[in-house]
C-alpha cells in the first residue's frame, strides 16, 4: 500500500469512528503528517482526492476557513467516476439502460411516497410542459428529459441513486440521442414520451408508486426497444460523435 493510500485509510477510520464530523476541519497537514508518521506530501495527494471524491473542500490561506473541511457531496466523486468511464467508451448500452431500469424505476416509487403535494413535484412538471412544445430545440429538449429525470430521483430521497444517475447523464444523452437519430417519425415518437412523462409525474402525484414504477419501466425499456439499440450491442456512442436527425431527443 502506498503511502497516500495509507493516509486515506487512516483518515476513513477516523470519520468512521466520529472523530471528525461533517463542518469540521481536518487536522492541518504538518499536524497529519506527525500524527500518522508520513511526509506532508503524503498528505497533501491524500487530501486532494477526498476532495475529488467530495469528501473535503480545501481552501489556501491561514484564516478560519483556510485547510481542508469536511463535507458530504456524494455525486462530485461519484459522477465524475461514472463520467470517465463513460468517455472511455466502454460502457455497453445494454448496460446502461438496464442500470437506469433499477435505479429510476425504485427512485419513482420512493418519490411516489414522499411526494407532499404540488409544490414538491413543480419543476419536474415544468420540464413536461416545456418539452410539449413540438418546435423546442433539439438540445433544449434533451436538457429538459435529463433534469425531469434527474429531479424525480432527487424526489425520491436517494442521495445516493441521484448522485449515481447524475454521473451516467453523459451516458443516457448519447445512447438517446442515437436512438433517436434511427428513429422514421420521430415527433410521432416525441410525443409519446412527453405523455410518458405526464403518466409517470401523475402517478406519482397519486402516491401510486407501483404504477409509477411500472410506467417507468415500460418508458426506458421502450425507447430502447423502439430504436433498435437492443439490437446492437455497441458501447454508447461518445457525445461528440453523435448527430441527432431532425428534431429533439428524449429518453
Amino acid at each position: 500500500m502506498r503511502t497516500h493510500e495509507r493516509v486515506l485509510a487512516q483518515i476513513e477510520t477516523g470519520l468512521a469512528a466520529g472523530r471528525w464530523s461533517i463542518g469540521e476541519r481536518l487536522p492541518a497537514e504538518r499536524a497529519l503528517a506527525e500524527e500518522l508518521g508520513v511526509s506532508r506530501p503524503s498528505v497533501r495527494e491524500a487530501i486532494r482526492i477526498l476532495e475529488a471524491m467530495g469528501i473535503v473542500r480545501t481552501a489556501v490561506g491561514s484564516g478560519p476557513s483556510a485547510g481542508a473541511t469536511l463535507i458530504d457531496r456524494p455525486a462530485a466523486g461519484l459522477g465524475a467516476a461514472v463520467r470517465l468511464h463513460v468517455a472511455s467508451g466502454t460502457l455497453p448500452v445494454s448496460d446502461v439502460v438496464r442500470t437506469r431500469v433499477l435505479l429510476e424505476a425504485g427512485a419513482v416509487r420512493d418519490a411516489a411516497a414522499r411526494a407532499s403535494g404540488d409544490a414538491a413535484l413543480a419543476r419536474a412538471r415544468e420540464h413536461v410542459v416545456a418539452m410539449a412544445d413540438p418546435g423546442l430545440d433539439a438540445g433544449v429538449f434533451l436538457e429538459h428529459d435529463q433534469d425531469f429525470h434527474i429531479e424525480l430521483a432527487r424526489l425520491g430521497g436517494n442521495q445516493l441513486v441521484e448522485a449515481i444517475l447524475s454521473g451516467m447523464r453523459a451516458a443516457v444523452a448519447s445512447y438517446v440521442a442515437a436512438g433517436a437519430a434511427a428513429v422514421e417519425e420521430w415527433p410521432r415518437t416525441a410525443a409519446r414520451l412527453c405523455s410518458e412523462h405526464s403518466a409517470i409525474l401523475d402517478a406519482v402525484a397519486r402516491h401510486d408508486g407501483a404504477e409509477a414504477e411500472r410506467l417507468m419501466r415500460e418508458h426506458i425499456e421502450g425507447f430502447y426497444r423502439e430504436t433498435g439499440l437492443d439490437e446492437h450491442h455497441g458501447v454508447v456512442p461518445k457525445p461528440s460523435a453523435v448527430a441527432v436527425r431532425g428534431s429533439a431527443t428524449a429518453s
